[in-house]
């Protein structure tokens, strides 16, 4: 477990009053109580040591954030066995004790110490115990974490089709371990600090110290250090503090639950933020064309990999799409599509109450409608309420001529297109800028729907992630960084980091073709 950091920034030690503490163990423990008054899970151990048991000690924890068999084992015990070696005639007892416990006693592995009264509270409060020694004013804080935690486990919200299984929880520490189980190279840094004024709330940069820029380092302690806040409760609240353009749809910040995209963001130059309490970690910058893509991508071969990327890609198009495109085929430019094409439409629209714009918006409300509640019901039923509800209202607003058949499998095809996006914010921007395209092309028909199409490249455009155009590579040429994009070339052929935010550029040597004429050479032998 982790315990709190020797090397606090110097803005957080500010943000913590100085109340002394002193010599007097009644006076500290009085203060302790009356700042934590009503807290009735904090528990104050009074307990005698010496050969003489004549010095008084209090050990101050909460009860259920710390391991107690650490308490009793580590620190409690040792104090009862070696403190009666210290002679009752010798000067400074006291003093003594002080250092018996400081550098030898406690075999914790973690132990600090503090003359400031509030800062030992803090660490109460996170997790860690304090010791108050009578006849002397320093407090020795003791790391004794042990609150129940969640294993690691598969991600939930990313299913893991070929790689590692494990998932970030909702422990900072942990988590911090998983990431550094991939990167075992000093030049992998973790600036800490706190966030939240009553909160307190662990939160981690993450970055490689020779591959990520230092303007985008600076940038994003800049703005994280910028958050004035009570309470940090996941890391959502850090993604709406510090993204560019909280107006836009689509995601500036990137997510995820899985370490191992976390390794390979990192060693491609971004930054990662973590945050306690909080299983999704936040990729920095972030591009529309990363959010495209999975960690499967690169464990799989490239061809493989290519042809998924162009499902997907295609796949959100037209999810974001065919609703339009239905309203405009039906309603304004029904010579474009064959003849016959156009009277099975007609013929299934027959007695449909509706405009096309109208019977849109139904469907899609009602899809959206259904995903919401699958979303919070318990997983199981909540599945099932998305496929049989889909179906049973689908076929009942058929038979009762509210919507055409058309109507349903165009809806049935958004929605299954929809989910072969592996970024989950990016969906559900899609998702909204979606009704959008269906009101535009309703009322202008496909000069509406045109013109919502350049409006939406147009804010894609704009739209930057840190200083990194959004639409980072297809708008600055960098020709090395169009391998990673709808196509991945073979991984052997990816010698460089993406240009724009890597410092060092070159992540490997291509040697392939040099292996390639010795294995030939050995063959002829």
């Amino acid at each position: 477990m982790g315990f709190f950091s020797k090397k606090k920034e110097d803005e957080q030690e500010k943000d913590v009053e100085i109340l002394p503490s002193s010599k007097s163990l009644e006076d500290n423990i009085k203060t302790v109580k009356e700042i934590l008054k009503g807290c009735g899970d904090v528990v104050y151990k009074e307990f005698m040591v010496g050969k003489e048991q004549n010095q008084p000690l209090t050990l101050v924890y909460i009860d259920g954030m710390t391991d107690n068999s650490i308490i009793i084992g580590s620190i409690l015990n040792p104090l009862m066995v070696y403190a009666r070696e210290i002679p009752p005639e010798t000067p400074k007892v006291a003093e003594k004790l002080y250092e018996l416990v400081r550098y030898g006693t406690i075999s914790t592995g973690e132990v600090e110490e503090t003359t400031n009264i509030n800062e030992a509270i803090l660490s109460i409060l996170i997790g860690d115990s304090a010791l108050f020694i009578d006849g002397v004013d320093k407090i020795i804080i003791l790391g004794v974490k042990g609150w129940p935690v969640r294993s690691v486990e598969e991600p939930t919200t990313e299913p893991v089709i070929r790689g590692p299984r494990d998932g970030f929880v909702e422990t900072f520490r942990m988590n911090t371990a998983l990431v550094r189980r991939r990167i075992r190279d000093p030049k992998l840094k973790l600036k800490q600090m706190k966030i939240g004024k009553r909160s307190h709330t662990d939160v981690g940069v993450f970055y490689i110290e020779d591959i990520a820029k230092k303007q985008l380092i600076d940038e994003v302690v800049k703005r994280l250090e910028a958050i004035d806040i009570d309470a940090v409760l996941d890391s959502g609240y850090i993604e709406q503090f510090i993204e560019d353009n909280p107006y836009s749809p689509f995601p500036q910040i990137a997510t995820t639950e899985r370490p191992d995209e976390v390794a390979g963001e990192l060693y491609e130059g971004r930054v990662v933020i973590l945050v306690d309490n909080s299983p999704f970690a936040l990729i920095i910058p972030t591009t529309i064309n990363s959010l495209f893509q999975s960690p499967e991508d690169y464990y799989d071969r490239w061809i493989i990999s290519s042809v998924l990327r162009v499902i997907r890609f295609t796949a959100s198009l037209l999810a974001l799409v065919m609703p339009s495109l239905y309203v405009v085929f039906t309603s304004y430019h029904t010579g474009i599509l064959p003849t016959k094409l156009v009277l099975s439409i007609a013929a299934s629209r027959e007695g449909v109450p509706f405009p096309a714009i109208v019977e849109a918006f139904i469907m899609e409300f009602t899809l959206e409608l259904l995903r919401e509640a699958g979303l919070r019901l318990p997983s199981a039923i909540g599945n099932t309420i998305g496929i049989v509800g889909g179906l049973i209202i689908g076929e009942a607003a058929v038979r009762a001529g509210i919507v055409s058949p058309i109507m349903v499998i165009i809806v049935a095809i958004t929605a299954i297109a929809s989910f072969a996006n592996p970024s989950y914010n990016l969906s559900v921007g899609f998702r909204l800028l979606r009704f959008a395209l269906i009101a535009a092309s309703g009322i202008l028909g496909l000069y509406g729907l045109v013109l919502g199409l350049i409006l939406i490249l147009v804010h894609l455009v704009r739209l930057k992630s840190f200083n990194e155009p959004y639409l980072t590579p297809f708008v600055a040429v960098n020709w090395s960084d169009y391998k990673d994009t709808i196509y991945r070339a073979p991984l052997y052929k990816m010698v460089k980091r993406p240009i724009r935010i890597s410092e060092d550029k070159v992540r490997m040597v291509n040697n392939r073709s040099t292996l390639l004429q010795k294995n030939k050479g050995g063959g002829k032998k």
